[in-house]
């Protein structure tokens, strides 16, 4: 679950990691409030120069527009309302861009440096690791894939957590000493307890950036909190921002399918987060696109099938569909009554390619060559059905 940066900078500063000043708003009125306010917190006068950042769970804002500048408290509440209601296209969100519901008025700070830190899962090693770069900003993606050795990687064992040793050998890596290194070591130490803490699986600073007073500042905060230890964290679960996702993952989501919508127009229907990878593999390698990942679910019933094919046909670039099931727990021919139930109520005249095997599939075979009117193809072998699903998509 994404936060806002308002949001991951109010839960930071809680947890004892010091934040550049800002306050929410979500009308133009309160962002002219929220100037006032912030003006006098941070003792300015007349001309007090503060950012108008549109909040969204993606990045690239600033290069999209997203970010301005205001020196009174009417210019703030004008560029509020110039972004908020707008759907901002970044180069993370997609064309389709998502919608600003709320702004953040921040001070705005003189840098002399912009230094990059995160804490993340490695997944490969199984293990959290500390991230950290000179390098920080608004091109730290390209850095990554550029200049891979700019990026320190400090593994951490969990039981240990970010040792002294290890918070030093950072600080080393972003070139600083004296208090500054201080600074970096106890800001490093807060995000790894609040990581641990809060059940997280990305706590990124970027850019955290090195005041001319000598002040180490996180400008811009990024925290995904995991989803399946929300039960843990009620209070945080009361954060999501729905408007943030797709509707139909958001639709997927509540009825318990994992569902992530891509760019293609060949239908996955698969149980299993492993097979369902796979099966969009393999449709990559025939040379066609998966307009989906769709994990119905090892122990999913007729009922979910169904609306899983519902929410794939939801996407009007789908031209054809790839069910690929192998029977556990799901069985066969659950699969095939769910196909029968969702073609029926949702008159679907677009191919479908069904592969399956496993318990009960001499059954759903049967209740399937019994839809005479079924646009239906079926195969055995999952490069067969792969392929004839991205001819039949073409």
């Amino acid at each position: 679950m994404k936060l806002h940066e308002y949001q991951a900078k109010q839960l930071l500063e809680a947890a004892g990691v010091p934040i550049q000043r800002g306050v929410p708003a979500t009308t133009p009125q309160e962002a002219a409030s929220a100037y006032d306010r912030l003006r006098a917190a941070c003792g300015g006068g007349e001309g007090f120069v503060c950012n108008v950042k549109a909040q969204l769970h993606a990045g690239g804002r600033g290069k999209a527009g997203g970010i301005l500048v205001a020196t009174s408290a009417a210019q703030a509440a004008e560029h509020a309302r110039a972004l908020l209601g707008r759907r901002l296209v970044t180069t993370q969100t997609g064309p389709e861009g998502l919608p600003v519901t709320a702004v953040l008025i921040d001070e705005r700070v003189a840098a002399r440096a912009e230094l990059y830190v995160a804490v993340t899962i490695d997944r490969f090693r199984a293990a959290p690791v500390v991230l950290a770069s000179r390098q920080g900003g608004v091109d730290i993606e390209e850095v990554a894939a550029t200049q891979p050795s700019a990026i320190h990687r400090e593994l951490l064992e969990i039981t240990e957590g970010l040792t002294p040793a290890a918070a030093r050998r950072l600080t080393d890596t972003l070139g600083l000493s004296g208090s500054q290194a201080e600074q970096g070591q106890r800001m490093a130490q807060g995000l790894w307890r609040f990581f641990e803490a809060q059940d997280a699986s990305l706590v990124e600073i970027n850019p955290l950036s090195l005041l001319e007073d000598g002040r180490l500042l996180p400008v811009d905060a990024k925290v995904v909190l995991d989803d399946n230890a929300l039960f843990r964290h009620p209070d945080l679960a009361g954060l999501r921002d729905e408007s943030q996702e797709h509707p139909l993952e958001l639709k997927a989501s509540r009825i318990g399918i994992s569902y992530v919508g891509l760019s293609g127009t060949i239908g996955c229907l698969v149980n299993g987060a492993g097979l369902a990878m796979a099966t969009n593999d393999i449709i990559t390698l025939c040379g066609g696109q998966p307009a989906n990942f769709l994990d119905v679910g090892g122990g999913a019933n007729v009922d979910q099938v169904t609306k899983a094919f519902e929410i794939i046909l939801a996407d009007a670039r789908v031209k054809a569909i790839l069910v690929n099931i192998f029977g556990g727990i799901m069985r066969c021919d659950w699969i095939a009554q769910g196909l029968l139930n969702a073609t029926q109520r949702l008159q679907v005249t677009m191919p479908i390619v069904v592969r399956l095997q496993g318990t009960n599939v001499e059954e759903g075979r049967r209740l399937l060559r019994q839809a005479e009117r079924l646009n239906l193809i079926t195969c055995d072998e999952l490069e067969e059905a792969a392929r004839k699903v991205v001819e039949l998509a073409r």
